[in-house]
């Protein structure tokens, strides 16, 4: 191995703030992009969890997304997202906790037939609103430049905004939607959402960033 070998998959939340914090950091990782329905057995015999993102460091492998951004921005912090108070841990853990189990259940609705969607789109608007309220005075959570919880939440929030854009677009949430407006459009977001192909064994490498 003369990289680590991060796994992941394009769309999903955890995997892009995983490179988000990668590509911040200028670590280079060997890209495998993973296609879920057919996970290769490489993969599976790296990740404990068989989910991405998993990072293989060559010495040890890092399976939650968290931990990957961590691990990362203590190789190299240039832009000093790890320059934040405590009070936006909290939130990671509530954007992880609380918040993700409510956007699930809203969004993937035909799989939990017992749950009311619309109910849970709710109990994941209050914490939007309470980002929306931290973003009043403030381009980003905690000040004029990103820490580790903006680029860790933002994925996330994207997601829930996709589900029904229209519906979205038209809550009382103006801070927290030109947040994510500026994210999405940034150069940082486009650059780790470049579609790759699926890996397969034998394949040349794939640098990232």
């Amino acid at each position: 191995m003369t990289q680590p070998i991060l796994w992941s998959f394009r769309r999903c939340p955890y995997a892009i703030r995983a490179r988000l914090a990668i590509a911040a950091s200028k670590q280079r990782v060997e890209l495998h992009e993973v296609l879920l329905r057919a996970k290769p057995e490489a993969f599976l015999s790296t990740s404990p969890s068989a989910t991405v993102p998993c990072l293989d460091t060559g010495t040890q492998v890092i399976d939650e997304s968290l931990d990957i951004m961590l691990w990362a921005l203590a190789q190299n912090d240039p832009e000093g997202w790890l320059d934040m108070p405590d009070e936006g841990h909290s939130l990671i853990a509530r954007c992880d906790g609380p918040f993700k189990t409510a956007l699930d259940l809203y969004k993937y609705a035909p799989r939990h037939p017992e749950q009311d969607a619309l109910a849970q789109r709710t109990l994941a608007s209050e914490f939007l609103q309470d980002l929306d309220a931290r973003l009043h005075d403030t381009s980003f959570l905690f000040g004029t430049s990103p820490r580790l919880s903006d680029m860790a939440i933002l994925p996330f929030v994207r997601q829930f905004a996709h589900t029904d854009q229209a519906w979205f677009s038209e809550q009382p949430w103006p801070h927290l939607i030109r947040w994510l407006d500026a994210f999405k459009t940034s150069c940082r977001f486009q650059a780790v959402f470049q579609k790759y192909p699926a890996w397969q064994p034998g394949d040349p490498e794939t640098l990232f960033p």
